[in-house]
C-alpha cells in the first residue's frame, strides 16, 4: 500500500499528515505524540477516529502541525487522519461523517475592530 499526505484545519491550525501501514507509531513534528502532546485528553483526540473505526496500530502517521494552540492543533491532525482513513477504505465514511471528524469547524477568533478595545467590547463609558 501507498503512502497517504492530507490535510486538516481547525481555528488558525494546520495538520499535514502522511500515513502508511505499518506498526501503529505516530509522530508529530518529528516527536512522539506523547513529547509533544503531554496531556492525555489531546493524544485521545488525535487517535479518537483509529479507534473509532478499529484499525489503531495498523497505520504509521507522521503529523506536521503549525499555528494556532494545542487544542486546535490536536483538532486539525484529527480532521486530517479522518481524511486519510476515508481514503483508505471508504467503508468508513459514515462512521467518521456521524462522529463530525469530517467537517470543518468554521469558528474562528474575530478580529478586533477600530474604535473598540477587544471585538466586540466598547471602551468604558462616563457620563461626567
Amino acid at each position: 500500500m501507498e503512502m497517504i499526505n492530507k490535510i486538516g484545519r481547525r481555528k488558525t491550525s494546520v495538520a499535514r499528515i502522511y500515513m502508511a501501514p505499518g506498526k501503529g507509531e505516530i509522530s508529530v513534528n518529528n516527536r512522539s505524540l506523547e513529547v509533544y502532546f503531554p496531556f492525555d485528553l489531546h493524544q485521545i483526540v488525535v487517535k479518537q477516529p483509529l479507534a473509532l473505526v478499529g484499525v489503531e496500530g495498523n497505520y504509521d502517521i507522521q503529523i506536521n502541525v503549525d499555528g494556532g494552540g494545542i487544542k486546535g492543533q490536536a483538532e486539525a491532525a484529527r480532521m486530517a487522519i479522518s481524511r486519510a482513513l476515508c481514503e483508505f477504505d471508504a467503508e468508513h465514511r459514515p462512521a467518521l461523517k456521524k462522529e463530525g471528524f469530517l467537517t470543518r469547524d468554521p469558528r474562528m477568533v474575530e478580529r478586533k475592530k477600530p474604535g473598540r478595545r477587544k471585538a466586540r467590547r466598547k471602551f468604558q463609558f462616563s457620563k461626567r
